[in-house]
């Protein structure tokens, strides 16, 4: 593993606060193939436990294009997270702890986890964060490809619940944190791993953020802790597993869509502010919970919460079987140039950045549609296969993988024939039907 950066964070590295912000790109970057080992491990002992895999190729592709999005502006601009925490330190800080010392880093560990723990439990309670935050929460799988659906907004909200640490805390040693907090959640987004024991009592484990992740009335805001779980316990937020979690959001967005999925609870939340009438109640619809309404609690009433039954069913529009390995490939593609990017980006121009970001957001805005075997899919498939033959024959877009230039530009060429008969047949169809 390239590991540089990461060990110019160990070493406490700070002579250039900034670089900081680069080696937390990096980091996430060099954790890639971590990500997509852990997941074909969760398959394989998924199908040896249960003898079929765990998840749906629609929703983890969505998955996965909502994780995308989510880091897209880290190539675009500077993280907010790190820039604030940086600036802070270099301006306001009372004293430094020493970044060798033992002491400096659990105190980190604890620090992070806490504020992490504040900040996601405000994110459940108020309703504008809940509207960036509920993208997480979407899926109706519960499965590693979870752990990357992310909000693009969320990080937007995020970066203050960590200041009060820059007063002290090297940006070095926050940043190994951050980014240790952040992988430690990958993993408990599974349900292959039951019960751990005793390190159930402490950590936030697999059974714990399953019952998060729950829309069970007795799943309903709790276990917002990161790594521990026991903040919840000494705040009274903690539930242990009991009934069958059925997962997702009380009332499913049912789409596949990523830009759909980002921007529907905005939506949501600027029609309820205009529709509720009186200036205390719009500021009510903006900053009490997501169950209020004009008279109820501030996080609502939870008789209110959908009853589970048993009978609740997946969001899984039926395509047919070569849509879904057409999706993957191209998905691979995508996956591709998006880690050519990530490890190329500090050497690109910013017109460049933009042009692949475009094609990235074009793409995985078609596969949405794709699978929900959407009318239009295949016109926009066939504009998105002519912008990205286009602009790779110009050299805008590269492969990480230099040998398999020639492969994409016969790929992409063939998709475009596929797409205009289908779209032809389509067409002929409907005028006969109409005839």
């Amino acid at each position: 593993m390239r590991n540089t950066q990461l060990h110019k964070l160990l070493l406490g590295d700070v002579s250039n606060s900034i670089s900081v912000v680069t080696s937390f790109l990096q980091i996430l970057f060099q954790s890639i193939p971590f990500f997509v080992g852990f997941i074909v491990l969760e398959f394989a002992v998924s199908w040896i436990q249960k003898r079929k895999l765990s998840g749906r190729i629609n929703d983890g592709i969505s998955s996965l294009s909502l994780g995308i999005l989510s880091r897209l502006p880290d190539v675009l601009f500077r993280s907010l997270d790190l820039i604030s925490y940086v600036y802070v330190w270099d301006n306001y800080r009372l004293f430094e702890l020493h970044w060798h010392s033992p002491c400096t880093w659990y105190l980190t560990f604890l620090g992070v986890d806490f504020a992490y723990y504040w900040f996601h439990r405000i994110s459940h309670e108020v309703n504008i964060l809940w509207a960036a935050h509920q993208i997480h929460h979407s899926s109706e799988d519960y499965n590693l490809f979870t752990a990357l659906r992310q909000s693009v907004l969320q990080r937007y909200t995020s970066w203050m619940f960590n200041l009060p640490m820059a007063l002290f805390i090297p940006p070095s040693v926050f940043a190994v944190h951050l980014q240790f907090n952040l992988l430690y959640q990958f993993w408990i987004h599974t349900e292959v791993i039951t019960n751990l024991g005793p390190l159930e009592f402490i950590l936030n484990t697999p059974s714990h953020h399953r019952v998060h992740h729950g829309r069970n009335p007795y799943c309903i805001d709790k276990n917002y802790g990161g790594a521990l779980i026991i903040w919840d316990r000494i705040f009274g937020t903690f539930e242990a597993e009991d009934a069958k979690v059925v997962y997702g959001l009380t009332h499913p967005v049912n789409s596949f869509e990523p830009i759909l999925l980002q921007l529907r609870p905005l939506a949501h939340i600027w029609n309820m502010f205009w529709a509720t009438p009186g200036f205390c109640n719009k500021l009510s619809v903006l900053f009490k919970g997501p169950g209020w309404g004009p008279g109820k609690p501030r996080l609502g009433l939870p008789e209110e919460i959908p009853v589970i039954t048993g009978k609740e069913v997946p969001y899984n529009p039926s395509v047919p079987a070569y849509l879904n390995c057409y999706a993957v490939i191209h998905f691979a593609v995508i996956m591709d140039l998006y880690i050519d990017l990530l490890a190329t980006v500090t050497m690109l121009s910013q017109g460049t950045i933009l042009l692949r970001t475009g094609v990235m957001i074009l793409s995985l805005t078609s596969f949405g549609l794709l699978m929900e075997n959407r009318p239009k899919a295949g016109i926009l498939e066939i504009i998105r296969c002519l912008i990205f033959l286009g602009i790779y024959k110009l050299g805008y877009l590269r492969s990480e993988f230099s040998f398999l230039d020639y492969s994409y530009e016969v790929l992409f060429s063939l998709c475009i024939a596929f797409w205009v008969i289908q779209t032809l047949k389509r067409s002929t169809s409907c005028t006969d039907k109409h005839d």
